[in-house]
């Protein structure tokens, strides 16, 4: 059988096949546009799937579009949704629709690394920390603009404020590198406070964990950390094996896929 999965967000598609282990293999990331997702999508993929896992958080009309394209060469989609608990992982929210799918399969990836606790940020559109306990617990989280919607937004109301451009510097001589630092350094504050709060509550530092497409532009700035670029992935691998149990339970223990 040929799966995928696709992780769509607000910045970025990327997708990867769905290895015969269970693991997501070469993730590849595609257009984010409507009118070309289709395109790119037919680039990158076989002509037939037979599955396709997907996880969204992007606008309704973009979702839509990529639905539309994989239609016509998937025999069958299935869209992942945020669980009370998968496993061992179980949710703070006391209302699963209300935490973003990325979040939760983010939680599924990091609780599979098999590290014990964890500080998970994702560098997007949005800026998110969410933490996991050594037994799989979410204590909850933190939503933050991005470095890169930062700039979006200073640029937008005030045009003279470059929307790129400039590098990290603890205190900068020219607008560029002010508006990178001090962008960054917002989104740097955010997680490294996050890390210490995260330390007391749990009596000992959780490792920390980035992914998203901002991801890199953070790192250099923050030794603890380890890059996870494929992390929504590797949840939604890991809620496809279970998606496929409660479809098709003879179908997976065939196959020898366990949940």
């Amino acid at each position: 059988m040929s799966a995928w999965l696709f992780d769509l967000g607000n910045t970025r598609l990327k997708c990867a096949p769905l290895r015969a282990d269970g693991r997501p293999g070469a993730a590849v990331a595609l257009s984010h546009r409507e009118e070309d997702v289709a395109v790119a999508l037919a680039q990158a993929l076989p002509e037939r799937i037979d599955v396709a896992y997907l996880a969204s958080v992007a606008s309704p009309s973009l979702r839509l579009a990529v639905l539309e394209a994989l239609t016509a060469r998937c025999a069958r989609i299935a869209i992942a949704r945020t669980q009370p608990r998968l496993g061992e992982v179980r949710i703070a929210y006391a209302d699963p629709r209300k935490l973003g799918v990325d979040r939760f399969l983010a939680l599924l990836g990091a609780r599979a690394r098999g590290e014990g606790a964890a500080l998970v940020c994702g560098v997007g559109t949005a800026l998110t920390v969410d933490l996991i306990d050594a037994d799989g617990r979410h204590l909850g989280g933190r939503i933050a603009p991005s470095p890169t919607l930062m700039r979006e937004a200073l640029h937008a109301r005030a045009s003279q404020l470059p929307e790129t451009g400039g590098d990290y510097v603890d205190f900068a001589s020219d607008t560029e590198d002010a508006l990178a630092s001090g962008c960054d350094g917002a989104a740097l504050a955010l997680i490294e406070r996050s890390l210490a709060a995260a330390g007391q509550r749990l009596g000992g530092p959780p490792r920390l964990l980035l992914h998203g497409g901002g991801a890199d532009a953070l790192h250099p700035q923050l030794a603890e950390a380890a890059l996870a670029p494929t992390l929504v992935l590797d949840g939604l691998a890991i809620w496809a094996a279970v998606e496929r149990v409660a479809t098709d339970p003879a179908g997976a223990a065939a196959a020898g896929t366990t949940a």
